[in-house]
């Protein structure tokens, strides 16, 4: 029976399927923690208070980023040049999405508008990033092998979500209401069609890595469309909506460390 917990299961089982895996995902948590750590060097004046938040984001990225390599490390695996149609992080800057990394390589400060971007781009590519790493969570928290790493990423992203929801909650009622919901609506359809765009390409090259026959193959893209149209018709307003979360001031101290994995 064709299911996420089986087709995850085989990714994770095959060693050059988990290579290709790690490799991905390591990358995109890499950039994902320099691009933090530039946001948190230049945020302006106005919004000081939010660059060790920032920082702290940043750090959880690059531990995951470590997790990820030692994980491959555990099997005696090196990580693979990541393929570009699978380089969601790259994708999404490329097509405009969040802040453009010729100004983060820059030296003058940001706007408060720029900060207003990167927290909305945050809060779209967090959705996705608490969502499946639940998904792992719920079918691999056990697991004697990377059941321990899903628990500690799963746990900063949704603390990464909750931060975003509190940090544009409060610039909303500090006058940026507007700017914040038409940037959401920008990313999330955005996103959601890099989302699927990186999605087919990733299963596309596990499918020839694990020899899936054609029909399966066929399944898993049908299934890839249908959530896609999905997300186009109505999925994208679970990325948009904006609520205090429980867990307030969740960056609020300093990035636990993973000194068992890095």
């Amino acid at each position: 029976m064709l299911s996420a917990r089986s087709v995850f299961g085989e990714i994770l089982d095959h060693d050059e399927s988990f290579r290709l895996f790690c490799s991905i995902a390591a990358s995109g948590e890499a950039q994902g923690g320099w691009e933090n750590g530039r946001i948190a060097a230049l945020v302006p004046e106005a919004e000081r208070a939010l660059a060790p938040r920032i920082t702290r984001h940043g750090a959880d990225e690059d531990k995951h980023g470590r997790i990820f390599h030692a994980l491959l490390k555990k099997r005696g695996l090196q990580p693979v040049e990541v393929p570009h149609d699978t380089d969601y992080t790259m994708l999404l800057e490329k097509h405009g999405i969040g802040l453009a990394h010729d100004k983060l390589k820059a030296d003058e400060p940001l706007s408060v508008r720029d900060i207003v971007t990167y927290l909305a781009h945050s809060r779209v590519t967090e959705q996705r990033a608490s969502e499946q790493m639940r998904l792992l969570l719920k079918y691999f928290g056990d697991h004697p092998d990377i059941g321990r790493a899903v628990r500690m990423i799963s746990h900063d992203e949704d603390n990464h979500l909750a931060y975003c929801h509190e940090e544009l909650l409060r610039l909303a009622r500090a006058g940026h209401g507007r700017a914040i919901q038409r940037t959401l609506r920008e990313c999330a359809h955005a996103e959601i069609r890099i989302h699927r765009d990186v999605s087919l390409a990733v299963m596309e090259r596990m499918g020839r890595i694990l020899h899936w026959p054609h029909a399966k193959r066929q399944l898993l893209t049908a299934g890839i469309h249908a959530m896609y149209g999905y997300e186009r018709a109505i999925g994208w307003r679970r990325m948009v909506s904006l609520k205090m979360p429980r867990r307030r001031d969740a960056l609020g101290g300093p990035a636990t460390t993973a000194t068992e994995f890095a």
